[in-house]
């Protein structure tokens, strides 16, 4: 558990750091220029960005299954088994 255990304490302390930067960007982000009124013509291209991602992930997984399922991954190749 020794191992273990700091590794799973190195983790948790940065995702504090993390939640403790997020929540201070939020809390600072809606005081500057005009609040979060003035990110509103950003969010399209958040959006289409995520969907990119999005998108992009899921052909990669199709692409890592198919290829996984018709033996590509293998050693030898589908047309060498017995």
């Amino acid at each position: 558990m020794g191992k273990h255990g700091v590794v799973i304490g190195l983790a948790l302390v940065g995702f504090a750091a993390f939640a403790g930067f997020a929540g201070w960007a939020t809390f600072e982000g809606s005081k500057i220029g005009g609040g979060w009124r003035s990110l509103g013509p950003i969010w399209p291209y958040v959006a289409g960005g995520a969907a990119v991602v999005g998108l992009l992930a899921g052909f990669l997984m199709w692409l890592a299954f198919y290829s996984a399922n018709h033996g590509y991954d293998d050693r030898f190749g589908p047309e060498d088994r017995p």
